[in-house]
């Protein structure tokens, strides 16, 4: 909004001067029965400091199972502060809320008991900080509830679409560490909890410190449940894999399957590309909310007090009861072609049916591209390239860029590095339809919107890495 709309206005608020004229458009009077209320209370009943300690006991009266508060000061939230403040600009401090899950239910080869599960802790996690927002505020604290649930900031997708990361501010607080397979794994309760934060408007004292160690056994039976292979035992973790799969019905999948509505001619066409029983699972998707597609990792994992008795006591028994269920389950499995997903199912879990798809991901500028890469690059793909890319982009979103692949590992550096081995000129907004298979690499040849120098086979090793 234009700020000369409002003028300038001085320290009193008094008076404004609007558009270099001198004039009153808040003409409050100080003898007012609310101001004067107002002073009075101000006067007599100064805010009090607000320990962690009575905020947590606060959170637990109402309704949660755990919580920890954290300033918003601590060096490990300032990568989050930026995107804090645009959800509430005045927020100094923050605490997180715990709901703890039944493992069963999510332990369950039947999806619907799991995701019902999810459906009803979110409810209830969400509603306990909305009371405790709601509290607060009759104690004259200003608190924002951020509510938990899946991700919905879509205009910014497929960038950041979450408010506040519930897992860093979770860590924070001592409520947890992540393990291998990202969930954050709490002391007691294990990974079978779901997360809310809600910001304050002042800061706390008597902070909740992070844990000395991480809850995680390192069993990696995350790692060998897992049906797409999104989880390594080395601790890498391929995003985009598990979005295709497990998120299917949140986000990407959808488009890809409005995708495969619109370019159905008719209804065989449609039809073999889509199964019947894929249909009216978007179907209840849309009328009774989305549904994981596996979150095995959670199921599988052993890790937290409650919880580690159960695999300890009875290993042979755990693996039989719970992990082998799930692996020999026959389910289709989400993949897009090419992937290291698409491999991993094929040779470890050969009884379940792989469904070729989109990924739905496709990035609207180059910024948003560049930040995507490192989420959606296949490194079991990339074995044996050895390829340094010089990009340099012009137009809408002029830049340079050096892409490097090697031994596996992708690197993204500003400006041009080293020698290239294909140099690349582009027009940004070309290369964007380009990746999004709006427009094939002849035409933006012969259009003069792509020039190179280097071997023009070089894409094909810098496609295989990002397939989809």
């Amino acid at each position: 909004m234009d700020p000369q709309f409002f003028g300038s206005v001085n320290e009193s608020v008094d008076s404004v001067y609007w558009n270099g004229l001198h004039c009153q458009p808040f003409p409050m009077k100080s003898d007012h029965p609310s101001i004067s209320r107002y002073r009075q209370r101000e006067a007599t009943a100064p805010r009090a400091s607000l320990s962690g300690s009575e905020l947590r006991a606060l959170a637990m009266e109402c309704g949660a199972d755990d919580a920890g508060a954290i300033n918003l000061s601590r060096p490990e939230m300032a990568a989050e502060l930026p995107y804090i403040h645009a959800a509430m600009a005045r927020a100094k401090a923050a605490i997180c809320l715990v709901k703890k899950m039944p493992a069963e239910p999510i332990r369950s080869t039947r999806r619907s008991l799991a995701n019902g599960e999810f459906h009803a802790s979110t409810d209830d996690v969400g509603e306990v900080g909305r009371r405790l927002a709601v509290a607060l505020a009759e104690r004259g604290i200003g608190a924002l509830n951020t509510t938990p649930g899946f991700p919905m900031e879509m205009a910014e997708f497929p960038g950041r679409t979450w408010v506040v990361s519930h897992k860093l501010v979770a860590e924070a607080a001592g409520l947890g560490k992540m393990g291998i397979h990202r969930n954050v794994i709490h002391p007691k309760f294990g990974n079978f909890v779901l997360l809310n934060t809600v910001l304050l408007d002042q800061e706390v004292t008597e902070e909740s410190k992070p844990l000395d160690y991480n809850p995680c056994v390192e069993c990696k039976l995350c790692v060998a449940v897992c049906p797409v292979g999104a989880i390594s035992s080395d601790g890498h973790f391929d995003s985009v894999a598990c979005l295709n799969h497990n998120y299917r019905e949140f986000m990407g999948g959808f488009i890809d399957w409005v995708d495969n509505v619109t370019d159905s001619p008719n209804r065989k066409a449609y039809q073999s590309k889509v199964d019947d029983t894929e249909t009216a699972s978007l179907w209840q998707s849309l009328s009774m909310g989305p549904n994981y597609k596996s979150a095995y990792c959670m199921a599988v994992c052993p890790a937290g007090d409650d919880i580690l008795g159960q695999f300890l006591d009875d290993k042979r028994g755990f693996i039989e009861q719970v992990v082998n269920p799930l692996q020999e389950k026959v389910e289709p499995v989400y993949v897009v072609k090419g992937s290291d997903a698409e491999l991993h199912v094929s040779k470890r879990f050969p009884h379940k049916v792989v469904r070729r798809v989109s990924s739905g991901v496709r990035p609207h500028g180059v910024r948003q591209l560049l930040a995507a890469l490192p989420l959606a690059f296949q490194r079991g793909r990339a074995k044996g390239i050895a390829v340094r890319y010089h990009f340099t982009f012009v137009g809408k979103e002029p830049g340079q860029v050096t892409i490097s692949i090697f031994d596996q590992r992708l690197e993204i550096q500003e400006g041009h590095t080293g020698s290239p081995d294909l140099a690349v000129w582009v027009d940004s907004q070309a290369w964007i339809d380009f990746m999004a298979k709006r427009i094939g690499l002849v035409n933006l040849l012969v259009s003069g919107k792509l020039r190179f120098r280097g071997n023009l086979k070089r894409l094909e090793s810098f496609g295989r890495c990002f397939p989809g």
